[in-house]
């Protein structure tokens, strides 16, 4: 297992790209809106991990409602895994709550699943697969 990314909850997209671009460089591509998380990212490579930005799309939305409660800051760490179905049952058969009971789609077309931060001493835990 290897370090993914570190995802940033942003309220701005552009405005944060524009803070992170000068100490980070541009990020790989366009911005992505991912339906499935409803948010819209952006990854700034980092040496052989990524910081992801993420930018609510619905007010209603689990990164909208972490915004709103604790402003905008670190938001979750994101493991690369091979298989996020494996990866998520190894963490619930130790007793830990998951989000997700199967993989998702995430950003860049990669299967994701999330771990809640309860297991992990407050720490909101992403399982990305290959990469």
């Amino acid at each position: 297992m290897e370090l993914d990314h570190l995802g940033v909850a942003v309220r701005d997209l552009s405005k944060s790209l524009d803070h992170w671009r000068p100490l980070v460089g541009p990020p790989e591509g366009e911005p992505e809106v991912v339906a499935s998380q409803r948010v819209r990212v952006a990854f700034l490579p980092l040496g052989s991990i990524h910081l992801e930005l993420l930018e609510p799309t619905d007010a209603d939305g689990p990164v909208a409602r972490f915004v709103s409660k604790r402003g905008e800051g670190l938001h979750h760490v994101a493991f690369r895994v091979p298989d996020v179905q494996r990866a998520l049952d190894q963490v619930r058969a130790t007793g830990r709550t998951v989000i997700d009971t199967a993989p998702r789609p995430g950003a860049r077309g990669r299967r994701v699943g999330f771990v809640h931060p309860s297991g992990f001493d407050g720490v909101l835990v992403e399982f990305v697969e290959g990469g």
